[in-house]
């Protein structure tokens, strides 16, 4: 039987924590394949990850746990922990109505062998969901184990460096002439029996991101145009459009792909939030997506926006700075502030609407943020000149107009107008001034708590309108139609 120790260091919980092999997990006991109880808070047990190496709990109790019909019901028995006991498995699909917190577990492969059996083993989990996970695409492998972060613990920093030792590393094939750099590189692991030899890592994302709204739209009715080359979808708030690091199965370019009932996948070009809706356009050949890209590069395709923001947005050029930080949310400065990204957008028009009534809200998946004042909206007609992530959401918010549901942006806005002053890179009386670049940064960290979580399902944002020229002339222009709040 393989041997391993799951690495788990998670960003957001920023930091690393070994813990051991035998995991007893309770995803949820069923009493029924259409009923099951909700267990939390189970400890993993403990077993050696080497003869010679014992190691200890840490930070691990996690649930894996849900009542939903559609839920998946795996039970290990906590008295014998090595027993199997799956019940009836409901598989990834049907979807789950539900997004849980994802889950990732890392791993370092003692001893080879196909990669089912091995995570099938090493997470006691059934065969058939993590052929799933695979199929999902939410397993990737590294020939070399990454290091692990400066807030390691001497046993886990002790793990690293036996797995990573030269002499280990020497012996291996299949990293010569590799860089460490370039074999520590991760990569999707496509097929349920691809091999895996001893000492590969193995991050396997347990709980994919899921979008449920995938199985709930008629996808035909959402084609705005068929061509040779492309396709332009008018895309659903609450889908992906070309999926996500763990979930590339439930995506607008597969499940347009088989309303169309093409033989060829879609592609994407170009992206939108998940909680957007609106033009995207995807292409049918791999050429195209070549031109795509090169047209986006080139500055040659004009998108036109519809926000719905939650107060008045002044028409104009509207300048900002974006800090240079992957993760969401995003902050903006007006002042330049170097190494910030500039971000630039024109509002067009903004016209007073009356705010969205409660059905119409609860119909689209709009969250209620307790917005001080819901008589009115604001419809604004946006120009993107620049393209970054959550540009528009971000700065109508860094300027009191956060999108009508947006729970990334809206709750830092209101926590500003309930005690001006808590933006650190705000403008006017209440602009503030650091003594050092790292008291700035700690600012900076600490209103980001001040914001909340990407929206489940919609947002006040429609990509609306999407245009370009061909080389021969000919424009092409396509519109998203309507949009959820005039519906």
């Amino acid at each position: 039987m393989a041997m391993v120790s799951s690495l788990l260091w998670i960003p957001n919980y920023r930091g690393f924590v070994v813990v051991p092999v035998t995991i007893l997990r309770t995803l949820s006991a069923a009493t029924s394949h259409r009923h099951y109880n909700r267990h939390k808070n189970k400890r993993f047990g403990c077993s050696n990850w080497d003869s010679d190496l014992n190691f200890y709990q840490k930070n691990c109790s996690r649930t894996f746990a849900s009542d939903s019909v559609a839920s998946i019901a795996i039970t290990s028995n906590l008295s014998t922990p090595n027993s199997k006991c799956h019940v009836e498995y409901d598989r990834l699909l049907p979807c789950p109505t539900e997004n849980f917190l994802p889950r990732i577990e890392h791993l370092v492969v003692k001893e080879g062998g196909p990669v089912l059996d091995f995570i099938t083993k090493a997470l006691d989990l059934p065969p058939l969901y993590v052929a799933d996970l695979i199929h999902f695409g939410a397993v990737f492998y590294a020939l070399v184990c990454p290091k692990p972060p400066s807030t390691a613990t001497p046993e886990e920093i002790k793990l690293f460096k036996q797995v990573t030792d030269p002499l280990v590393l020497k012996k291996r094939h299949s990293i010569k002439g590799k860089t460490l750099r370039e074999a520590q590189k991760t990569f999707r692991i496509t097929h349920i029996d691809e091999f895996v030899e001893a000492g590969t890592y193995l991050r396997v994302h347990v709980r994919p991101k899921r979008f449920p709204r995938c199985y709930e739209i008629d996808w035909k009715s959402r084609i705005i145009a068929v061509t040779e080359s492309y396709v332009v979808l008018n895309k659903p708030a609450g889908t992906s459009v070309g999926g996500t690091t763990d979930n590339i199965e439930e995506t607008c370019a597969k499940f347009s792909t088989r309303a169309l009932k093409l033989t060829t996948p879609l592609m994407t070009t170009h992206q939108i939030d998940n909680c957007t809706e609106g033009c995207v356009v995807l292409a049918r050949t791999k050429d195209y997506c070549s031109v795509f890209h090169r047209k986006i590069r080139e500055k040659k395709v004009k998108k036109l926006y519809l926000a719905l923001a939650a107060a008045y947005v002044p028409p104009g050029l509207m300048t900002h700075y974006m800090r240079p930080f992957r993760m969401a949310p995003k902050i903006v400065s007006q002042e330049l502030i170097e190494g910030w990204n500039l971000c630039q957008l024109e509002v067009l028009e903004c016209r007073k609407v009356p705010w969205p009534n409660a059905s119409i809200e609860e119909e689209n998946g709009i969250q209620d943020l307790n917005w001080p004042n819901k008589e009115f909206a604001y419809e604004c007609k946006i120009n993107l000149l620049t393209g970054r992530t959550h540009q528009i959401r971000a700065q109508l918010a860094a300027c009191g107009a956060p999108l009508v549901g947006d729970s990334m942006y809206m709750p830092a806005v209101i926590s500003e107008l309930a005690n001006p002053g808590l933006n650190p890179v705000g403008n006017g009386k209440y602009k503030k001034e650091f003594e050092s670049e790292a008291d700035r940064e700690s600012a900076i960290e600490e209103w980001a708590t001040k914001h909340g979580k990407e929206p489940g399902v919609s947002i006040g944002l429609q990509a609306s309108q999407i245009s370009w020229d061909e080389d021969e002339g000919q424009q092409h222009l396509y519109l998203a139609g309507p949009p959820w709040w005039t519906q």
